[in-house]
This record gives C-alpha cells, sequence and structure tokens, in this order.
C-alpha cells in the first residue's frame, strides 16, 4: 500500500503515505512528541495509548505520511473484533494519530485518515472507531470533517468526562 498525492489534491507538494515501522528512530520521536503532548492535557490514567510493542503487532496497520526522508504524520489501525458495544460487529481502531505541528493546515491528518480507512475496508471492516480527548481540537475538528459522528464507549474505554467516542461507517 502506498499513496502518493500531488497536484490533484492541490497540494503544494508530494506526500507518500505508506506503511512505516513504528519502531523507526524518527516514528519514535513524532510518537514521543504526541506522548508528550498528550500528557500536558490528561493525567496518564486517561491517556489510553499503545506503546511500540503493541504497534508492531500483526492486527496494527501503522501508516507514515513522507515527504521525501521527512516523516510528516503517523497513524494506524487496529483490527477488532465485534463486541457487544458494535452489536457484534468487527470494527477498525484509529489510534496514534499525529502531525507534526509545522506541516499542519496541509490536510496530511485527513490524508492518512483516508488512508487509514482504506486500509480497514481492504479489511473487510466496515466501521471505523475512535477514541480522542475533547481538549484535542484540532483532532475533533479533523475527525468530524470526515464524517465521524459521535457514539457510546467501546473497547472497554471508560467514560471519564474526558474522551468523545467516534464512530464512521465504512461499508
Amino acid at each position: 500500500m502506498g499513496f502518493t498525492t500531488g497536484a490533484a489534491d492541490a497540494a503544494p507538494f508530494a506526500l507518500s503515505i505508506r506503511p512505516t515501522r513504528p519502531d523507526e528512530a524518527t516514528v519514535r520521536e513524532l510518537l514521543d512528541q504526541l506522548d508528550s503532548y498528550l500528557a500536558s492535557l490528561y493525567a496518564p490514567e486517561d491517556n489510553h495509548i499503545l506503546g511500540i510493542e503493541a504497534l508492531l503487532a500483526p492486527d496494527i496497520v501503522f501508516l507514515g505520511a513522507w515527504q521525501g526522508e521527512s516523516l510528516l504524520g503517523c497513524g494506524a489501525l487496529r483490527a477488532m473484533p465485534g463486541e457487544a458495544d458494535t452489536s457484534g460487529r468487527p470494527y477498525a481502531e484509529i489510534k496514534r494519530m499525529m502531525v507534526q505541528p509545522a506541516a499542519r493546515g496541509q490536510r496530511i491528518g485527513a490524508r492518512l485518515l483516508a488512508a487509514l480507512e482504506d486500509a480497514a475496508g481492504e479489511r473487510d471492516l466496515p466501521l471505523a472507531l475512535l477514541e480522542t480527548g475533547r481538549d484535542q481540537l484540532e483532532a475533533v475538528r479533523l475527525y468530524e470533517r470526515a464524517g465521524y459522528t459521535l457514539r457510546g464507549t467501546f473497547g472497554g474505554y471508560p467514560d471519564n468526562g474526558l474522551s468523545l467516542f467516534y464512530e464512521k461507517r465504512l461499508a
């Protein structure tokens, strides 16, 4: 899977979205930035972070958004089995979305999210779910613009008043 976007998307540069190992040094740096940002907003027990080892699992698709050798963003999809909160339907959980602050405003997050949704479709996962923090206003805007709608809890996440839960039907 590789996606290159450019003039057709009115982007000022070529962006390649491709599978990327989450244990690469540049990815670790970006994930460390994300973790620091989340730690500035929420207590440790309110952060639901997948670590590097979990991101290497076979049920994870981890994508990087690259401009040449520069990593501008990343995101992951975790294939999940059906559960009571999804009426028994399997789903794709969107995790670890991050775009470098200097690269924001160029629709990189939207392109990463679309690529993760495509990966969910390739795995016959008709539903995408995610949990994000209410104070992550940029993330909330991204997900709502992409067609995600609020829903109840899922996947064992607590309803702690800090989390927002979203879904999007993909098929």
